[in-house]
C-alpha cells in the first residue's frame, strides 16, 4: 500500500511537471503538486501512514486539504496551492491517561527550551520571505500537566510591521502537534501592499487626534459603588478613523465596515426571516398550564390574566391590536430581591402577510404596571416610521410612563446602527439619567419603536433610587480633556483589514461581487491610534486618565515567610506554578488541617486561596473541596474541615489523588527501608513503600506525626515530579 501510495503520488507529479504549460493542469497533477511541496518544506516521513487522500476548497484562494492515516497514527496538513502550510494537526495513539479534568497533574518533564527550539524550525519552514513571528511565553507563570506540551500564539508581522494575521503552535514529545495562521490569501483581497509610508507622520497623528470625541457624564468608578462620579469617556457613536500610509487620507472604518455590512444584511435578509419566525412560535404559545394558573390566581392580591390582559391593552402605546393572549406565566422574586413581588408576563401573537409577529409584556402582577416589553418579528421589514418621528412616540411614551424620571437622549439605535434601515423592524433608543444636566448611563431606560406602526417595541430599565451624585464644580475643560486623552495614544504604522471596493478586474474579487458582495476587507498599509494600557476615560476633576480596573494575569506567589524552613526550595517551586496559599505567607511551621490540604491541592488548578481568610460557608471553600473529591483526595464523607493531619494522612491521600491507591492497598506484597518500618501499621505499609520509592520520605516515616504545610508541600513536590 505504502509503495503503491509513492508510485502513484511519483507518477502523477512526473505527468504535472512535463504538462504543456498553456494546458490547464488535472486535479490529481495539482494535488501531487502540492503534496511534494508540504513534504519538502516539512521533511515530512510519510512511510509509517496506510492511507492518504486530498481534498480541495476553492474560495478566495485554492487550500488542499492534505489527510495520511494509519490505524494509531494521522497527520493533516492545509496548503495553499504553492505549498505554503496554513495548518497542521497530528495525532499519535497514547496510552497515558492524559490531561483530563480528574487527572492529577505533574510537573513538566522539560523546560520548554527544547519545545521551543522545534517551534522556531517548523515556523522557520512554513513562514513565508516577509513574515515574522514572536514566541511570547504566556503570562502567570509556567503550567502544570507537561501532557499538554508547550504553546505559543500571537500576529504575525508583515515587513517587520504589525498586522491582523494570527497564528498558534502546540509541541509535544519533540514534535509540532498543532499549528494554524492567518494567510493574506484567505482573509482579505488585493495581497500585501509594499511597506512605503511617504505620509508625513506627525500630520498623520495630528488628524487622527482630531477625529477624537469624548462626552461628559456621571459614572461608577466600581461596578458595585452607589456614588458615581464624573468623567470624560469616548463618545459613543463617534467614528473609528485610520490614516493611509502613502497619502494620509483619512479612512472613515466605521462608514467602510457600515458598507460593507449592508451587503452583508441584504444576503441574510433574504433567506433568513422565515427561520426566526418559526424559532419564536415554540416558546411564544408556551405558558402556566390550566392548574398551575389557577394556583397562582389564589396568590392575594394577584391579578388575574384577564384583569391583566385588559389593562395592557387599555394603552394603546403597546400596539396590541390584532394580537391574541397565547399564555400568561407568573413569576415570585425571591424576598432578598422583590420582597415576595409577583411578576406575570403576558404572551401575546399575530400573523401578518404571512409572518408571525410575537408581543411580550411583564407586568407587576398587583398593579398591572408594565415593567418591560420584547418582541420579535422578521429583519428586512419596511421601515414605515421614520427615526425622527419614531424618536417622538418614544419622548411621549416616557412623560406617560414615567414622568417623575428626569432623563434624556444617550444614544439611539446604537446596536443596528452601522445597518440602519437594512436589518432590525424597530428603532432604538437609549434614555439615561439626567443629574446636574449630565447624563448618569448606569440608570437607564432602554426603549425601542416598532417601524411600521409606532407602537413600544421593546422596554426595560436599569435604574437605583439610592445613587448619590458627585457635584459639578472643578471640572477641567473638554480641550483639556481630549489632549489627556489623546497623550494616552500612538499613532501606530501597521498593515490593517479595510474594507474596499471589490473589482471585477481580480478573478477573486469578481468570485464575490457574483455572490452579491460589494465590498470586502483588504490588507492595507495605515496608521491607526493605539493605547498600550486599556483607558476607559479622563477624571473630569483631575484631567488624569483613567486606566480600566480589569483583574490581572495571574502571577507566581510569593512568600515573605520562608527563611530557615527545609521546605523552603519546595514551597517555591510550587510558587513558580501558581500553587501554593494566596495572601503572601506560608507558615510552613504550622500542623495541616485537612481544608489546608485541600485549598493547596485545589491550587494545582489555578486560583490560589488563603485558607485563614475563606470561611467555611464560603462557596469558594466548597468548589476546593468539590475539586479534591473528583481527584480522588478524600471521599466526601470523610470531609472534616478542621481535623489535623497526620504524616500518614497526607502521605495516603495524595497518593490516592495521584492514582497510587489501588496498588498500596495491595496487601502483603510490599517491604520498606524505613527504620521505624515496625511500627508502620499493616494498612498503610503500601502508602509508605511506594511514598519512599517516590521520595515523600525517607530515613524516618513517622507516620503518626502531625505533618506541617512545608512537609505537605515537599510531598506534594515529589508526587508532581513522578512523571519529570
Amino acid at each position: 500500500m505504502k509503495r503503491l501510495l509513492s508510485l502513484t503520488l511519483a507518477a502523477a507529479l512526473l505527468a504535472a511537471l512535463t504538462l504543456p504549460a498553456a494546458a490547464a493542469e488535472t486535479q490529481d497533477a495539482r494535488l501531487a503538486k502540492v503534496t511534494a511541496l508540504v513534504k519538502k518544506a516539512l521533511s515530512l516521513d510519510t512511510e509509517s501512514y496506510e492511507t492518504f487522500r486530498g481534498s480541495l476548497t476553492e474560495s478566495l484562494a485554492p487550500v488542499w486539504e492534505l489527510s495520511w492515516e494509519s490505524e494509531r497514527r494521522s497527520l493533516s496538513v492545509s496548503a495553499l496551492e504553492d505549498g505554503t502550510v496554513v495548518s497542521l494537526y497530528r495525532w499519535e495513539y497514547d496510552p497515558s491517561p492524559g490531561d483530563a479534568w480528574g487527572a492529577f497533574p505533574s510537573f513538566p518533564e522539560s523546560s520548554g527550551d527544547g519545545d521551543r527550539e522545534t517551534a522556531e524550525d517548523f515556523l522557520s519552514r512554513v513562514l513565508r520571505s516577509g513574515e515574522a513571528v514572536e514566541l511570547k511565553d504566556q503570562e502567570g507563570g509556567l503550567s502544570l500537566g507537561g501532557s499538554s506540551g508547550s504553546s505559543w500564539s500571537g500576529t504575525v508581522a508583515l515587513n517587520g510591521l504589525p498586522s491582523p494575521l494570527h497564528y498558534s503552535i502546540r509541541v509535544k514529545n519533540g514534535m509540532v502537534e498543532h499549528f494554524d495562521r492567518d494567510v493574506p490569501e484567505g482573509t482579505a483581497v488585493g495581497g500585501v501592499p509594499a511597506p512605503d509610508a511617504p505620509a508625513d507622520a506627525a500630520k498623520v497623528r495630528e488628524d487622527l487626534e482630531g477625529t477624537l470625541k469624548l462626552r461628559l457624564e456621571y459614572v461608577l468608578d466600581k461596578p458595585d459603588d452607589t456614588k458615581a462620579v464624573l468623567r470624560y469617556v469616548p463618545e459613543k457613536e463617534a467614528h473609528d478613523f485610520l490614516a493611509d500610509a502613502k497619502t494620509g487620507e483619512l479612512l472613515d472604518l466605521t462608514e467602510l465596515e457600515a458598507k460593507m455590512d449592508r451587503g452583508d444584511a441584504r444576503n441574510a435578509v433574504a433567506g433568513g426571516a422565515a427561520p426566526t419566525a418559526k424559532m419564536e412560535m415554540s416558546a411564544d404559545e408556551a405558558g402556566f398550564t390550566k392548574a398551575e394558573q389557577e394556583g397562582v390566581r389564589q396568590m392575594e392580591g394577584v391579578l388575574s390574566q384577564e384583569a391583566l390582559d385588559k389593562a395592557v391593552r387599555g394603552e394603546s402605546a403597546y400596539g396590541l391590536r390584532g394580537y391574541a393572549l397565547t399564555g400568561a406565566s407568573y413569576e415570585s422574586a425571591p424576598a432578598k430581591e422583590g420582597e415576595g413581588k409577583v411578576t406575570c408576563t403576558l404572551r401575546y401573537a399575530r400573523t401578518d402577510g404571512g409572518e408571525r409577529l410575537t408581543r411580550n409584556i411583564t407586568v407587576d402582577a398587583k398593579t398591572g404596571k408594565v415593567e418591560s416589553v420584547w418582541s420579535s418579528a422578521p429583519y428586512g421589514r419596511e421601515k414605515k416610521l421614520a427615526e425622527e418621528a419614531a424618536l417622538k412616540k418614544a419622548e411621549a411614551f416616557l412623560k406617560t410612563y414615567c414622568p417623575d424620571r428626569d432623563l434624556t437622549l444617550y444614544s439611539r439605535d446604537e446596536a443596528a446602527r452601522p445597518l440602519r434601515g437594512t436589518d432590525g423592524p424597530d428603532w432604538r433608543f437609549t434614555f439615561a439619567r439626567k443629574v446636574n444636566g449630565l447624563p448618569f448611563p448606569g440608570n437607564a431606560v432602554f426603549l425601542s419603536i416598532d417601524a411600521a406602526d409606532g407602537s413600544v417595541y421593546s422596554l426595560s430599565s436599569s435604574w437605583d433610587e439610592n445613587m448619590t451624585f458627585d457635584d459639578a464644580n472643578g471640572m477641567v475643560s473638554m480641550e483639556t480633556a481630549l489632549s489627556a486623552w489623546a497623550g494616552t495614544c500612538e499613532a501606530v504604522l501597521a498593515y490593517r483589514n479595510v474594507p474596499q471596493k471589490l473589482t471585477k478586474a481580480d478573478p477573486a474579487q469578481a468570485k464575490l461581487m457574483e455572490q452579491g458582495v460589494e465590498y470586502y476587507y483588504g490588507l492595507r498599509l495605515t496608521y491607526g491610534l493605539e493605547r498600550a494600557e486599556d483607558y476607559v476615560g479622563v477624571d473630569a476633576k483631575t484631567g488624569e486618565p483613567v486606566r480600566e480596573a480589569r483583574g490581572s494575569a495571574r502571577e507566581p506567589l510569593a512568600y515573605a515567610d520562608l527563611a530557615g524552613s527545609a521546605a523552603q526550595a519546595d514551597v517555591e517551586k510550587l510558587a513558580r506554578y501558581g500553587a501554593g496559599y494566596a495572601g503572601g505567607k506560608f507558615r510552613p511551621a504550622k500542623n495541616i488541617t485537612q481544608w489546608e490540604l485541600v485549598a493547596l491541592v485545589s491550587s494545582l488548578r489555578g486560583g490560589a486561596l488563603d485558607p485563614e481568610a475563606v470561611k467555611k460557608e464560603d462557596g469558594g471553600r466548597e468548589s476546593a473541596y468539590y475539586d479534591a473529591y473528583r481527584l480522588g483526595l478524600l471521599r466526601a464523607s470523610e470531609r472534616d474541615d478542621g481535623a489535623v493531619l497526620s504524616r500518614a494522612d497526607v502521605a495516603r491521600m495524595l497518593l490516592n489523588a495521584a492514582g497510587y491507591g489501588p496498588a498500596a492497598r495491595l496487601g502483603g506484597i510490599y517491604i520498606c527501608a524505613y527504620t521505624d518500618k515496625d511500627s508502620i501499621p499493616a494498612e498503610d505499609l503500601g502508602y509508605a513503600a511506594i511514598a519512599q520509592a517516590l521520595g515523600l520520605a525517607s530515613g524516618t516515616y513517622a507516620g503518626a506525626r502531625t505533618a506541617t504545610r512545608g512537609e505537605a508541600a515537599s510531598m506534594l513536590c515529589r508526587v508532581l515530579e513522578r512523571a519529570a
